[in-house]
């Protein structure tokens, strides 16, 4: 998941970079409302609603213009209820009033990304991905005709990749499929990755995409 922060602070934009880039997000920086604009695409934006060269509700408005898929947060010191009304009016998926907690922030970082994955793309009840059958109903997986056991994370990890068999998703993507979150204990993934492996007893099935996260072979 790539970020985007637009903050002109530059301690509070220090700090919040180091805690997301912590949490294994990719993070651009934007000091101002012309950066902010020609920044390159990304997954979601914090944004500050005061910054030096414009108003950050401007830049909200053509962030959402140009894409109304990019989630957008407000962060900022403008704590009166018509700023909230009119920053969600112009855009804004959700609101935080400085100062904030950083649990808070990741908190709601987490929800916008919860609902933008809310609606992956539907499993086929029965999916026959080359030696593989899955079946989505009964949480069942076959492997060449024969059942292969696994528990209801490995399950839900190899459902989540069968979903879109070939495409590379990245780790905050599964982690928020499976976990609901894209903060879980180190290596849960990683560790649930290896015994998926482990049991089909086809490690090539299930590919690693350096820089990126895994991909089921199509």
């Amino acid at each position: 998941m790539r970020i985007l922060l637009v903050e002109d602070d530059r301690r509070v934009s220090s700090v919040m970079v180091s805690m997301l880039q912590r949490r294994g997000y990719e993070v651009e920086h934007a000091a101002t409302a012309t950066a902010a604009l020609e920044a390159a695409p990304c997954d979601l934006v914090l944004l500050d609603m005061n910054l030096p060269d414009g108003d950050g509700l401007d830049v909200c408005r053509a962030l959402r213009a140009r894409n109304d898929q990019v989630g957008i947060i407000a962060v900022t010191a403008r704590a009166e209820e018509r700023d909230r009304v009119t920053g969600l009016r112009v855009g804004a998926d959700d609101y935080v009033v400085k100062p904030f907690s950083m649990a808070e922030l990741e908190a709601r970082i987490e929800a916008l990304l919860r609902r933008s994955v809310r609606h992956p793309p539907p499993a086929r009840e029965v999916a026959e991905i080359g030696p593989l059958r899955i079946d989505h109903a009964a949480r069942t997986v076959h492997l060449d005709e024969e059942p292969v056991t696994l528990t209801r994370k490995e399950f839900d990890v190899l459902a989540s990749l069968a979903r879109q068999p070939g495409v590379a998703l990245s780790r905050e993507r599964i982690l928020l499929d499976v976990w609901q979150t894209t903060w879980s204990g180190k290596h849960t993934l990683e560790v649930h990755v290896a015994s998926l492996r482990a049991k089909l007893g086809r490690p090539d099935l299930v590919e690693t995409v350096r820089g990126v996260g895994y991909r089921l072979r199509a």
